[in-house]
């Protein structure tokens, strides 16, 4: 479970954010689960802290929103951290 105070999504936005900056980790595990093509519901259990069994497409919403900005981070993300930029 992440540390961080998870949202619904994460904000949208063209440069990485701070949010992003404090769910890198999380970014990564969702990636790694989901190369691994492990249960969206133990993924959002275990990574997200989340209780699927209760609010079932609630859950695969926020799941799938992480992932899509986690994705996102590896084909454009990336390049703030990078070169040091510095956008919130």
């Amino acid at each position: 479970m992440t540390d961080a105070f998870l949202q619904d999504a994460p904000p949208a936005s063209d440069h990485i954010t701070d949010y992003d900056r404090r769910h890198l980790k999380t970014y990564l595990r969702l990636l790694d689960a989901a190369a691994d093509d492990a249960d969206w519901r133990e993924v959002a259990e275990i990574v997200l802290g989340l209780d699927p069994s209760a609010d079932p497409d609630g859950c695969r919403r926020i799941h799938a929103a992480h992932l899509e900005r986690a994705r996102w981070m590896t084909h454009s993300g990336y390049k703030d951290l990078l070169i040091g930029r510095d956008i919130h």
